[in-house]
This record gives C-alpha cells, structure tokens and sequence, in this order.
C-alpha cells in the first residue's frame, strides 16, 4: 500500500466523508506487492482474517525466501508449508528467526504477538500419519490456536481412542488424520459434539490408492459433524479448524 492512498483514505474517514468500516474494506482490496515470480498479498488477513501461506514446494529455495521475507517484513505470522531444507537454508539467511519442523516441513515465523483463540485437538490414526497431522498441529498453533497433539490412536486400537475422550471433548474442533481405510474420524465423530474435519493421508497398501480409499471413507461418514479436505492437506484442515475455532469464542 502506498502511502500517499493511505493518507488519502484516513483523511476521509477523519472529515466524515467515509465510514471506518468502508475504509476498512477499501483496505481489504489495496493493491498486492508484485515480486516478479509472485505477487505477494498483504492484505488477505484484513479479508480472510488469516494472512497469506507460502506452499514451497514447487518454488525455488530463493523464491521461498524472497516471498516469506516480504511477508515477514509486514510483521504478520509467516507460514511456508511443503519445505525442504534447502528452501529453509535460503529463509534463514535472510531471517535468522525463522524456526523449521523437520516432520512438518514448515517454516515458521510468530509475529510479536499472538492471540491465542480457541483450542484444536489434532488426532492421528498412526505414527505413519504424524507428518501431514503435525503440519496441521504446526498451522494451527501459529495462527493462534492451543493445540492438543493426540497421536497413535487409530481403530485398530480402539481402547486407545476411547482413553482420550477427556482430551477430545475440552475441544472446539477437531481434526482426525488417517490413512488406510480412514475410518478415525467416523468414530471420533461419534464421540465428540464438535465439528471434526477429516484429512485422508496417503498412508497404506495398495488398494489404499494413495489414500483415494480413505478420502472416499471419509466422504461417506455416517456421522454428520464430519467434513473432509484433500489427500495429505493438513495445513487446509488447520486454516479452517483455526477460523471455526475463533468464531466460537
């Protein structure tokens, strides 16, 4: 945003002529920063309420570092999910600050400070989908959840599952990650009164189909407070687990 627009807008909110909240949606629809390679959105928090994510994979190690040091420069939360050491190499350089999840593959700046709003139970079937459940966990803590890591709990065990149901029911949302035949987040869905979001991973043997078996379970659960995003989508199972879990507060 240049400042000669920002000036412009706070001096018409100062004279009357506009309202704060139509400037605040003027500030929502500002220009994006064009970076060459990408155009870096600055403004997707005052839209979304969540700011932009950087997916790295794909990208460059300098073009993961070039977007996350201007996002980082305008003092939000940093996200860059899908990254390798490499990318996260090229990060720290420029921003020493910045923390890598190794099992995650994230890279994470906190801004200086965090509302924390809301509490996320993130639930895995087995070790095997630690991974894709910790890049939610990760996700979820940065844009200010409490996170509850409940793992190794898959149907298989159930025993385990039901030991947990304190820890599940002090949630207010849940996300349940499984590969294999994905059946986790029926039952989780059974237990708890909390919407549950379920996340197929491509975790299993081969008529697992690279976890198409477990997203279509899950698809077809009987129990009506569960929803589903895309094979190994921790991270999109954590941005909407976040926005559902502030606006129960």
């Amino acid at each position: 945003m240049e400042r000669d627009s920002l000036l412009k807008l706070l001096a018409q909110v100062q004279q009357g002529t506009l309202t704060p909240d139509a400037a605040a949606g003027a500030l929502a629809n500002l220009p994006f920063e064009d970076a060459g390679f990408a155009k870096v959105d600055h403004h997707r928090s005052l839209r979304t309420g969540l700011p932009e994510v950087i997916f790295a994979q794909g990208k460059t190690p300098a073009q993961v570092a070039a977007i996350f040091s201007k996002l980082a420069a305008s003092g939000v939360s940093v996200l860059a999910t899908r990254a390798d050491a490499a990318a996260f190499a090229a990060v720290q350089s420029q921003i020493p600050q910045a923390v890598y999840n190794e099992v995650a593959r994230t890279i994470t700046l906190a801004a200086a400070s965090i509302k924390r709003s809301g509490k996320v139970a993130v639930v895995c079937a087995g070790t095997s989908d630690i991974p894709v459940a910790e890049e939610a966990a990760v996700t979820a803590e940065l844009f200010g959840c409490t996170v509850d890591r409940i793992h190794d709990v898959g149907v298989a065990g159930i025993h385990r599952l039901l030991a947990q149901r304190e820890r599940l029911n002090a949630a207010d949302v849940i996300i349940a990650v499984a590969g294999m035949e994905g059946a986790l987040p029926s039952v989780v869905g059974g237990l708890v009164g909390v919407p549950v979001i379920a996340v197929p991973t491509s975790i299993g043997y081969g008529a697992s189909f690279a976890g198409a078996t477990a997203l279509l379970g899950m698809l077809n659960s009987c129990s009506p407070n569960v929803t589903v995003v895309n094979i190994d989508n921790g991270f999109g199972a954590a941005y909407v687990a976040t926005m559902i879990a502030r606006a129960s507060k």
